[in-house]
């Protein structure tokens, strides 16, 4: 049934346009989910450092983007048969399982407001507050990764810390960004 699996940083979870035949729970590094863009540049649609991912294709005859682990992951995998059984004959399950897609949606829509906004300084404050902890955000697979996340150059993200560390807004740890004061900037 079940399958641990331990995916080196760079491998595929599954291509684009292939069958889905798993679920995939990141249980410890990190897997993005990823598109080309027009230009054929890799564009992150998720980001799961603890969860699930896939569960677009539950129901899908093929996988709608490729799914990659950009740090050393280990994952579980679940066959998507016996998932669909579980959410068909157990209602307190499927109960969960559309609470856990509530909750990333909820994730998503604040990742779409982010983008949205016209400031990298925005951006990045955005992220620290809404996706952080105590105002504080573990920046787990480096900057070029975040630069990605944020949709911006890594040049530009790096520009923007600097600022945001000259103007005392953070600070900054080799996997931190901290706010200076743990108060919503307006």
């Amino acid at each position: 049934m079940c399958k641990s699996a331990s995916v080196k940083k760079g491998s595929l979870l599954f291509r684009t346009g292939k069958k889905p035949q798993w679920m995939f729970f990141v249980v410890s590094g990190e897997v993005t989910l990823e598109r080309l863009s027009q230009q054929g540049d890799p564009v992150v649609l998720q980001r799961t450092r603890y969860g699930f991912v896939s569960e677009a294709s539950l129901q899908s005859p093929k996988y709608h983007c490729d799914a990659r682990a950009v740090a050393n992951s280990d994952v579980i995998q679940i066959p998507l048969t016996c998932l669909a059984d579980a959410l068909n004959k157990d209602p307190a399950f499927a109960g969960r399982w559309i609470s856990m897609l509530n909750q990333e949606v909820k994730r998503l829509r604040l990742q779409c407001e982010r983008l949205n906004m016209k400031s990298l300084k925005d951006r990045v404050l955005h992220l620290i507050n809404t996706e952080g902890k105590d105002g504080q955000y573990q920046v787990n697979t480096g900057l070029k990764s975040l630069a990605g996340e944020l949709g911006v150059t890594h040049e530009a993200l790096y520009r923007t810390l600097a600022s945001l560390e000259k103007e005392e807004v953070i600070t900054r740890g080799s996997s931190l960004l901290a706010l200076t004061c743990t108060t919503s900037p307006e």
